[in-house]
């Protein structure tokens, strides 16, 4: 079977990672489409690089641009691209721009469409990923979710039909790369830490990064923690921090650039306390028995904050500083809520 996986953006490239090598060994052709959402060499080259993901066999170079921009000129690259393959089927991944306009290029086309991730709601419709996410499932053929409660959030929308639970491929990937990050990373000592002597921040979602004053306040609550936070900088929040910080360094805060996969592990594994507004990041604090507090006031996750791992603490800086501070490995380990690390093969049988 020939199949298109559509990606542009570094969660992707993970997610992507697994499902390629199942398709490969159940023998599919699969064609690799990157639309160029990330650019950057160190959110999307090292990624490809370290995982081992075949080079894309379409680079459709959209780059930047506001969210209708960008959106329209992927649907129309994709649906080219599309054209001119014949895919029997395109695969998109979680929630991104990249993925709603995909999704839509292939069913205008009648390409089969199926979601790896699908089911995921944070009910906050001010989130762009909401909506990428509920449209992309009500446009998909077949729908692959990570989670129990992924399923039922379909359901209560009347997707009943081509649902399945297959696990989690991020966990997937977290499985079969972890021992090499803690092999072959040497980052703790090229930022001068220690295992569990200092916390690890992500910050890149739109209502974090794009008020001056919600970031200068997260900027201020990691500071005020008071134990060094190791902060790499997605290209978005880098742009905006310029704005906001006023030439001030940072005394706790240490500011570095993207990193690839393996080094990102490797300082998830051994921080005391994570905090992000990333999905996936949370998951992989969770995957590795970090104590996480999420930059947001809702999570797609629920599992990890039901089970006790994960704590939202918003953007209020007392809150975060508190939650931060408080945190601790519960007692009971995290319960097997997303699969057993075998979701891409399920999924590449399911194709097949």
């Amino acid at each position: 079977m020939k199949i298109a996986s559509i990606v542009g953006a570094r969660p992707q490239f993970i997610k992507a990672s697994p499902v390629s090598r199942a398709l490969q060994h159940a023998g599919h052709h699969e064609v690799i489409v990157h639309t160029g959402q990330h650019y950057d060499a160190q959110m999307s080259d090292v990624f490809f690089t370290e995982m081992g993901i075949a080079r894309p066999d379409h680079f459709l170079e959209i780059g930047s641009g506001s969210h209708a921009e960008q959106t329209g000129r992927m649907m129309v690259a994709v649906e080219h691209t599309l054209l001119a393959e014949r895919p029997d089927c395109a695969i998109v991944y979680g929630d991104t721009n990249t993925t709603l306009a995909a999704a839509l290029a292939a069913v205008k086309l009648g390409v089969r469409l199926a979601h790896v991730e699908a089911g995921l709601r944070s009910f906050n419709r001010t989130m762009p990923e909401e909506h990428n996410r509920v449209l992309t499932d009500h446009c998909s053929d077949l729908l692959f979710c990570p989670t129990q409660t992924a399923v039922a959030n379909l359901a209560r929308e009347g997707i009943r039909l081509d649902v399945h639970l297959v696990g989690d491929v991020m966990y997937d990937a977290v499985l079969h790369f972890a021992e090499r990050a803690r092999a072959q990373s040497r980052v703790l000592s090229t930022v001068g830490v220690q295992p569990r002597e200092y916390m690890l921040a992500t910050v890149h979602r739109a209502y974090n990064t794009d008020d001056p004053v919600v970031l200068q306040r997260l900027l201020g609550a990691l500071e005020a923690i008071g134990i060094p936070v190791i902060f790499p900088l997605h290209p978005r929040t880098r742009a905006r921090l310029a704005t906001v910080s006023n030439g001030i360094e940072p005394k706790h805060v240490r500011l570095v650039d993207p990193v690839g996969y393996l080094d990102m592990l490797a300082l998830e594994q051994h921080a005391k306390v994570i905090l992000t507004d990333s999905g996936g990041v949370q998951k992989e604090a969770f995957f590795f028995e970090v104590p996480c507090v999420t930059l947001r006031p809702e999570t797609e996750w629920v599992e990890t904050v039901s089970s006790g791992w994960n704590v939202l603490a918003g953007s209020d800086p007392d809150a975060i500083v508190a939650a931060a501070r408080r945190a601790a490995r519960p007692a009971a380990a995290p319960p097997p809520v997303f699969g057993d690390g075998k979701a891409a093969h399920r999924i590449a049988a399911l194709l097949s």
